[in-house]
């Protein structure tokens, strides 16, 4: 999955880079980076728990072609997992968090 997580990352970082983080996002008490992080966190743990090889469009094939439109990101219905930092609202980060903490022993 070594690859799966290189592409959240390097999606992630062109996202901070390019300023995608809405204002909405600034409400987090650590600031858009620290958010940023959270929302990798939540696509590394999305990817993680597909058990195909195409959640997402960024996504290889064992041929090593795109998964592109054949991805479970690109398909209406079923598995909708995480791919890209700018889906993920703030809402969705506070849950994720208060569900973590709720787990955390």
């Amino acid at each position: 999955m070594n690859i799966l997580k290189t592409a959240a990352s390097v999606i992630g970082t062109v996202a901070l880079l390019a300023g995608t983080a809405s204002a909405q996002d600034a409400e987090m008490p650590h600031g858009r980076r620290a958010l940023n992080q959270l929302k990798l966190e939540m696509i590394e743990e999305s990817l993680d728990a597909y058990p195909g090889r195409c959640p997402c469009p960024y996504n290889t094939m064992r041929n090593g072609a795109s998964c592109g439109r054949r991805s479970a990101y690109s398909r209406p219905g079923g598995r909708s997992p995480l791919c890209y930092v700018e889906d993920i609202d703030i809402d969705m980060v506070r849950e994720w968090v208060r569900h973590r903490r709720s787990t955390a022993g």
